[in-house]
């Protein structure tokens, strides 16, 4: 037989593959219509169940901002009497980075059990010199997905979750990254804003289980005793739960939480996202909701802003459509705005590591946390407002004149977004 026979059927048995590998992972998303009349703060059994988790009451909670974050989290790894588990999406080779190794290093040498998953590609930049040391130290390290063939049909899918236990009584869950960026106060353009969480309470289990679940899939361990799921007492008055998990044929926990979030709001969905590129028919769900008299803002990094200009452009392609619907966009250009959170109606919260993309809502493994409680949700309110006043605000008229290039920009990386 030709050259080109062989060619043309290696093309065709790849594609083929493709297809499988497709068809296999594929889940239906959500319709998006939800008839309801009670407010989202009565629904949590509902929020919660949905996402395949429960509403746990009893729990504190405490919003950290930009660099501070690692300040409090180094200090709590620091004194940490049984176990630290760790596990986050990037980290790089730098100064922030050393000081956590330090830190993870000094646990486990003390006789702590340090574990620690790293995304194998996110964090592919750790340093040659950071992995041993803490492997040496008597860490227990390990990445999450490395290239292999065994990994071949998930090589796409990575761990985007944020997230730190402690002695199993103290969790930290948010979108802050191992990278020196990360450090500072958004000052400049030059350090990034982000927002973390520290809880204590029962909610602290649910975190727990979230990190046992990447790592058993990486490790086959299981993990049990006082040690690491110790008994929680209430700590405080939120009522939270934990959206983390992807079942088979239907959409995952943080796509179903976001989207049914806006179902449900009746006076205010404020949105701050780095990566905000929304599926039709959740643009649909705001245009709804701006009609049943919602106010809907969304605040978010400009190209010159962004750390993926590629990403922004690709949002841009829906902008027209959501300014339409009535959604009030908001650019900033002065640094990274990079905290993952919405909050509805002035009492309930999304925090977590989730950005409102495909990528993140359809592959990703990710950790959002739903969070009724009106306090956390007026603070997370106050650093849109604190951000919003020195962004742009994007007008339709203006939007719809961009320039050719600018659209054609839009298109193109709109087409490929799920793999940006």
């Amino acid at each position: 037989m030709s050259t080109t026979f062989w060619i043309g059927l290696s093309f065709g048995i790849a594609a083929l593959l493709l297809i499988m590998m497709w068809s296999v992972r594929r889940h239906q998303s959500p319709i998006l219509n939800i008839e309801c009349d009670s407010p989202i703060d009565k629904l949590m059994p509902s929020l919660s169940g949905l996402t395949l988790g429960s509403a746990i009451a009893g729990n504190s909670v405490e919003l950290l901002e930009n660099g501070a974050f690692f300040d409090v989290l180094i200090e709590r790894i620091r004194a940490a009497t049984k176990t630290v588990h760790f596990e986050t999406f990037l980290w790089e080779e730098g100064t922030l980075g050393q000081r956590v190794a330090d830190a993870l290093s000094d646990r486990a040498r003390a006789g702590l059990k340090v574990r620690v998953t790293l995304d194998a590609t996110g964090s592919k930049k750790v340093g040659k010199a950071a992995r041993q040391q803490m492997r040496d130290a008597g860490c227990r390290l390990v990445f999450f997905h490395k290239r292999s063939f065994r990994n071949l049909g998930v090589l796409n899918d990575r761990d985007h979750r944020k997230l730190v236990v402690i002695d199993g009584r103290e969790a930290f869950v948010g979108g802050h990254c191992v990278v020196d960026k990360w450090l500072g106060n958004a000052e400049d353009g030059k350090h990034y804003a982000d927002i973390s969480l520290r809880l204590h309470g029962p909610i602290v289990h649910s975190v727990q289980a979230a990190f046992s679940e990447n790592w058993g899939g990486e490790t086959g361990e299981l993990f049990v005793g006082d040690d690491v799921f110790p008994e929680l007492k209430p700590a405080g008055d939120a009522l939270i739960h934990a959206a983390y998990l992807k079942p088979e044929g239907s959409a995952p926990a943080v796509k179903i939480l976001h989207h049914t979030a806006i179902c449900l709001a009746r006076k205010r969905i404020w949105i701050q996202n780095p990566y905000f590129i929304p599926e039709p028919e959740a643009i649909d769900a705001f245009g709804q909701a701006v009609k049943r008299g919602v106010d809907v803002r969304v605040l978010m990094p400009s190209t010159s802003g962004s750390d993926n200009p590629m990403v922004q452009h690709a949002g841009h392609r829906n902008f027209e459509k959501l300014l339409k619907c009535g959604v009030r966009l908001f650019e900033y250009s002065h640094t990274l705005l990079h905290q993952k959170v919405m909050t509805i109606d002035g009492v309930w919260s999304a925090v977590g590591s989730s950005n409102f993309d495909d990528r993140s809502f359809d592959t990703n493994d990710e950790i959002t946390l739903g969070i009724l409680d009106a306090k956390l949700a007026q603070q997370i309110d106050g650093i849109f407002e604190k951000y919003v006043a020195r962004a742009d605000e994007i007008k339709l008229e203006v939007w719809k004149n961009r320039g050719l290039w600018h659209k054609t920009k839009d298109n193109a990386f709109y087409m490929i977004n799920e793999l940006l």
